[in-house]
């Protein structure tokens, strides 16, 4: 880290930090996709799971983190905008809170699944 935040304009502090950003998100999406499948496999009667099904999500999970990369350009271009008097803290927490936000997002699935099966199980037994 530099000593003096000054010292890069704000696209060279963010850019630094996308390679740190894109590990993130795909260790997330792998440890979500795990889940999926462990939360499916143990729920879902009629769950299935073979290698298109797996080429398909692992397509799809790459176009939505070049999605989440593009949004990932709202950090510096706000700062840009906004100019906060503490650039240091201004990155560091929107840094933080937007690597939160995007590597809680694939855990949606998961929890959907959860959600459903208990919705399904509960009205089968009204």
């Amino acid at each position: 880290m530099p000593t003096t935040p000054l010292v890069e304009t704000p696209f060279q502090w963010w850019l630094a930090r996308l390679p740190l950003y894109n590990v993130g998100l795909a260790v997330a999406g792998i440890v979500a996709f795990i889940l999926y499948v462990i939360v499916g496999s143990l729920l879902v009667a009629d769950f299935e799971l073979n290698l298109l099904f797996t080429i398909v999500q692992g397509i799809g999970y790459l176009v939505l983190m070049g999605v989440a990369n593009v949004c990932y350009m709202i950090g510096p271009i706000s700062e840009s905008v906004l100019r906060p008097d503490d650039v240091w803290k201004y990155r560091l927490r929107w840094f933080d809170v937007g690597c939160r936000f995007s590597f809680s997002l694939p855990f949606c699935v998961p929890v959907l699944v959860i959600i459903s099966a208990v919705l399904q199980w509960f009205l089968g037994h009204l």
